[in-house]
């Protein structure tokens, strides 16, 4: 039996009316920039996140890098200034915090939760320290009362990077309004994915989210006047248009994920394969499923040879990448393990249960 790791044939096939006809409509309009379809899925995921603003850009990165500038302009940090941020998150988190000229401070996870470490968050507040880069990775909520209390306690601006985080919730509170602004990236990959790269931001703050709006359009709130260095980040008419019908679809993609999820927590047994600890299912949407186990790489040679795809997130950590050729003799044990025992399984709401009991049953029989 096949099973690949994400289909994303599959998955536009589910909503194909829908998405030709939405796409038909964009085409026939002529309009591809900043229009209809823009200010409509805006309106509608800050409806369906609970925030006040959304602001459509050109990719996940430069949610997070606008976001960040935004507050550094508005609040007036210094070059150098710190955000902390969990070491075990992917690449572009780290970016768009060296973009800023600003200083990321990386943190070990806890090995088991995946959370940051409330006590170490707090040792590693500075006078320079000025927000908290908070990474809802695999689709786990992250946030809990005592880091929204800290940030409070200090001033710390909370940053979400709600990537891979579409529909997850804390206490009733979508993730992406749970802190001070957040970022979206609409990668295809992901649970709520676009024809390409696009993203947003999220804020209740209206002085954040018209300052990132500027500034994603060459740092013009009126044609030809330019009144920041800004730079081209805007959400192009067709994604916004398929986002705005794959959203109406999310939850029920993340509940299909759901019970994926729970099949493979209650039908895998091998004790080589550690699974994270289980979160309520409001706090986790499933965007990946990882396992650990010390054989990470013929683990994977063997699920290939069984037909079934996985992929590795991340096999690098950013303080080891050459990018950051500074950080490389730092120690982050908790993340370096991570990153040399994570496979991810597959996860896609058009997985069938046949599927998924073929890569439970090859996992239970992998010695």
């Amino acid at each position: 039996m096949q099973v690949p790791f994400l289909s994303l044939k599959d998955i536009t096939a589910k909503y194909a009316d829908e998405l030709h006809e939405a796409v038909l409509r964009v085409t026939d309009s002529g309009w591809y920039l900043q229009g209809n379809e823009n200010k409509r899925f805006e309106e509608d995921y800050a409806k369906y996140i609970g925030t006040k603003y959304c602001v459509g850009v050109a990719n996940g990165l430069q949610a997070l890098e606008l976001m960040i500038r935004a507050c550094k302009i508005l609040n007036g940090w210094n070059d150098g200034d710190e955000i902390i941020v969990q070491a075990n998150t992917y690449i572009a988190t780290i970016l768009s915090i060296s973009q800023n000229n600003l200083k990321p401070v990386l943190l070990d996870p806890n090995p088991d939760t995946l959370e940051l470490d409330v006590e170490a968050i707090e040792k590693a507040i500075t006078p320079k320290t000025r927000g908290l880069m908070l990474v809802h990775l695999y689709g786990r909520c992250l946030y809990n009362e005592k880091i929204g209390e800290i940030c409070k306690n200090h001033n710390l601006k909370l940053f979400e990077d709600n990537a891979q985080a579409h529909g997850c919730s804390y206490s009733g509170r979508k993730t992406g309004s749970l802190g001070t602004v957040a970022a979206h990236s609409f990668y295809p990959g992901k649970n709520l994915g676009a024809f390409g790269d696009a993203g947003a931001v999220t804020t209740n703050d209206e002085k954040i989210a018209n300052l990132v709006r500027v500034l994603g359009n060459y740092g013009s709130s009126k044609k030809y006047v330019f009144d920041y260095i800004g730079e081209n980040s805007r959400l192009s008419e067709m994604d916004a248009a398929v986002l705005d019908v794959k959203l109406k679809h999310l939850d029920d993609d993340n509940n299909r994920r759901k019970q994926i999820a729970k099949m493979y927590y209650e039908g895998i047994k091998n004790p080589a394969i550690k699974m994270p600890s289980i979160l309520t299912y409001e706090e986790n949407v499933f965007h990946i499923f990882p396992v650990f186990t010390e054989k990470r790489d013929e683990l994977q040679s063997y699920l290939k040879e069984n037909e079934i795809g996985t992929i590795i997130h991340y096999p690098i950590p950013p303080h080891k990448q050459t990018a950051y050729k500074e950080w490389n003799n730092l120690s982050f044990p908790v993340t370096e393990k991570i990153h040399t025992q994570e496979l991810s399984l597959p996860m896609s709401p058009t997985l069938t249960d046949e599927q998924v009991k073929w890569v439970i049953k090859c996992l239970n029989e992998w010695k």
